[in-house]
């Protein structure tokens, strides 16, 4: 059944704006909306349809904006909300959509509702809001669970009273300035619904909600038990009341919600798609694929066929602000995708991974439904390293030191120039720049049609004027090694991860390659091709 044409999102090409890093408008060092509107026909030639951009809310910046003191204000650090919406009016004018990212699960510790609660007595109301309790141990000096941070740690940080004395503990599943709220209370339910009606009132298309599966927690926070069924905090069925609540918000307006899903089970992970919840969410499967054809098909049919079964959309992304850069990551012995194993000094051949991030981006591009691009990606960006010093993530700080944290796919990007700050601002960035990135400007991969911004230009400028049945895809025999597959339109995308080159499938043109073809017509390694069937 044919979707109307409203339903943009089933086939759109969406570009992730990590603000403060994307363009600084005031020369201060650090990305602002000033900036971002200052880029936006580069944004619109490229030939997204949609921008999401990462929280831009007042914010102290202990978890990069997922900490969030006012939803609904904008951090000066990045402007004022009424730049925000004329930011978002100026897009749409281009034909650029604007995503805000909502963070459901927690506050910042500086959020007036935590601020109060710290202030009340334990069993107020307004602790009611959040998670307290009381320690265990003799003196209460051990926290209330064994729950473990899903940035390392103990999720739990215990209060002082007003007397000095040690007082109750409050959970955060993520860092402490992030305490988590208590979703069974109707307080919380409210308030959220109206954020989403503040910001659709706005001119927003639609809302990415973060760590959508963890909002709800077991009220009695009991231990965790490998293996038991419900979790205590992942995937609960009482999510999916609340996301209906936001279903029918989002509905009032013609806005879209996408969850930020980390779900291995695909048959619950499907559950939140079903026709009165999310629309989309993300798919992390392909991400996290290995560079490696048996692999990669299969996440690709599973995929597929799990979208199929509620009628949404299958979405891909091979980077966001959260992961090692899809060049570097290509480059290395380990091409998937695992937090656990980010290390410091792991080696990475950026020729190589350039090479397969070229072919991926075509890949991508071909497979029915929505695509997410990371900024930067388009310009084929490795992972910087960032000196111990200025390293600002959490995760790398709660972990003793030992991970590298997310900062290297979060530096500042390069715009023009041949050294730092690259005419990103006119001050030192926020997070230092490599001294090589100088092949990485618009400014030098504009003049050069071979590059990663010219593969990306002209991958979604065809991508835009073929058909957009979502499910369809027909694989097409080829070696081992190998992949290929028709789209409606005649379209075929063929891509060797073999060793030897690859025949190309029957075709009657080459319409784009990731790299030249090499003797009798043969797809070298590691390359990819779009033809006309």
């Amino acid at each position: 059944m044919p979707h109307p044409s409203s339903a943009w999102w089933r086939n759109a090409a969406i570009y992730q704006v990590y603000v403060r890093s994307f363009a600084d408008g005031d020369g201060d060092g650090t990305g602002d909306l000033a900036g971002v509107r200052d880029r936006l026909p580069y944004l619109a030639e490229l030939g997204v349809e949609a921008l999401w951009f990462t929280p831009w809310y007042v914010s102290p910046m202990v978890d990069g904006g997922y900490d969030v003191a006012d939803y609904r204000a904008i951090d000066p650090a990045f402007g004022t909300l009424a730049e925000a919406e004329k930011l978002i009016a100026e897009a749409r004018r281009l034909g650029l959509r604007t995503i805000v990212d909502i963070v459901p699960n927690h506050v910042s510790d500086r959020h007036p509702w935590f601020q109060a609660a710290l202030a009340a007595p334990p069993g107020s109301p307004e602790r009611e809001l959040f998670h307290f309790r009381p320690g265990r141990g003799p003196g209460g000096e051990l926290p209330p669970n064994d729950w473990r941070s899903e940035f390392g740690g103990v999720p739990w940080t215990r209060t002082t009273g007003p007397d000095g004395r040690p007082g109750e503990w409050y959970l955060h599943l993520f860092a402490a300035g992030q305490p988590d709220l208590n979703w069974a209370h109707p307080q919380v339910r409210r308030e959220h619904e109206d954020i989403l009606r503040f910001w659709f009132e706005r001119g927003v298309a639609g809302v990415r909600i973060d760590s959508a599966a963890l909002l709800a927690k077991d009220p009695a926070l009991p231990d965790f038990e490998p293996g038991r069924d419900p979790h205590p905090f992942v995937d609960r069925d009482e999510l999916h009341d609340i996301y209906r609540s936001w279903r029918a918000v989002a509905d009032e307006y013609g806005g879209v919600l996408i969850g930020e899903l980390w779900l291995p089970d695909v048959e619950r992970f499907t559950r939140y798609l079903r026709p009165d919840e999310l629309h989309t969410a993300f798919n992390f499967d392909l991400m996290a694929c290995p560079w490696d054809a048996a692999r990669l098909r299969a996440s690709i049919d599973s995929t597929l066929a799990a979208h199929s079964r509620v009628g949404a959309p299958a979405t891909w992304v091979l980077a966001n602000h959260d992961v090692t850069r899809t060049v570097t990551r290509y480059g290395r012995e380990d091409t998937g995708f695992s937090f656990a194993a980010k290390r410091f000094g792991t080696p990475t051949d950026r020729a190589l991974g350039t090479r397969r991030a070229r072919a991926a981006a075509l890949l991508t591009l071909a497979l029915p439904g929505a695509v997410y691009l990371y900024q930067g990606e388009e310009r084929g960006l490795p992972e910087a390293e960032i000196p111990l010093d200025r390293i600002t993530d959490p995760m790398h700080h709660r972990s003793g030191g030992v991970d590298p944290g997310r900062d290297g796919c979060r530096v500042p990007l390069p715009w023009e120039g041949e050294e730092p700050p690259y005419g990103f601002g006119g001050a030192a960035t926020w997070l230092p720049q490599p001294a090589d990135w100088a092949p990485y400007t618009a400014e030098r991969q504009e003049a050069d049609p071979g590059s990663m911004l010219h593969l990306y230009r002209t991958a979604l400028r065809l991508r835009r004027g073929w058909p957009a049945a979502e499910a369809e895809l027909t694989w097409l025999e080829t070696g081992p090694g190998t992949l290929a597959f028709a789209r409606p339109g005649g379209v075929i995308c063929a891509v060797n991860l073999a060793e030897e080159p690859m025949p190309l499938p029957a075709h009657q043109a080459v319409l784009l390659g990731s790299a030249p073809l090499g003797e009798s017509g043969l797809l070298p390694r590691d390359a990819a091709v779009w033809l006309r069937g």
